[in-house]
């Protein structure tokens, strides 16, 4: 599809650490890596400038270990870690296709990636590198949906897109209340008020002050990703 066709020419695309296990427990399954790999391949061929944020609930998930007894900080230090592995193994993905891939830590970790410095990212970007922000925002107590919110702000894009397992936003969980009615369309102070499972409650009032849309839709289903830059209607646009 040539450039001209995309409705966007720079997004920010948020998957869940959970999106990368495949029907395993926990980890990384190396089918469906290599999957979405692809489809960011040949976006970013297709001259669509890509930027990722990866969450790590496939490795360890901060609030979870804290419920478990942990200090809060320090579980939330281990979740960017593990967003840290998520990353440098979709960088591995993407490289192995040809794609120019750099990754980006909000921690310093210089000797595994780059420090990210927004300016420098923009610029990755410019030139065609698929940019990965790992580590979230640095901080403890803010999710990687914050973090994407805030990269995909930084950046400039055009939209964020967030990947789930479902074909967008429902007014309650459609797998165990298959009458749930999805929306197509939602405004940022509708998904806060109705508490949907959209993203955090900080993510989205980043988004609404900053008019970042966003586009919930379904990774698992081949071509979306394409679909979904080409301007398509999938999925629910929050906006």
């Amino acid at each position: 599809m040539p450039e001209s066709q995309f409705a966007y020419r720079r997004i920010l695309l948020k998957l869940s650490g959970e999106a990368l296990m495949g029907q395993g427990d926990y980890g990384i399954e190396p089918a469906v890596i290599r999957r979405i790999a692809a489809e960011v391949h040949r976006m970013s061929e297709s001259g669509v400038e890509m930027g990722l944020v990866l969450g790590g609930g496939n490795i360890f998930r901060g609030a979870g270990l804290a419920q478990a007894g942990m200090d809060r900080v320090t579980g939330d230090h281990m979740g960017m870690l593990a967003t840290v592995i998520n990353s440098l193994a979709m960088q591995d993905a993407l490289e192995k296709l040809g794609s120019r891939c750099r990754v980006m830590s909000a921690l310093k970790i210089n000797q595994v990636c780059e420090d990210y410095i927004r300016r420098r990212a923009v610029r990755h970007l410019e030139k065609g590198r698929v940019v990965i922000f790992a580590a979230g925002t640095g901080n403890p107590f803010f999710t990687t949906d914050s973090a994407a919110s805030l990269r995909a702000i930084e950046i400039g894009a055009d939209i964020m897109l967030k990947a789930t397992k479902v074909d967008g936003v429902y007014d309650s969980d459609p797998v165990t209340n298959p009458a749930a009615i999805r929306y197509e369309k939602l405004s940022y102070d509708e998904a806060i008020a109705k508490k949907l499972a959209v993203m955090d409650a900080t993510a989205l009032v980043l988004c609404r002050d900053q008019g970042m849309p966003v586009r919930v839709f379904d990774l698992n289903t081949g071509g979306n990703l394409e679909k979904v830059v080409a301007g398509e209607n999938i999925g629910t646009l929050v906006e």
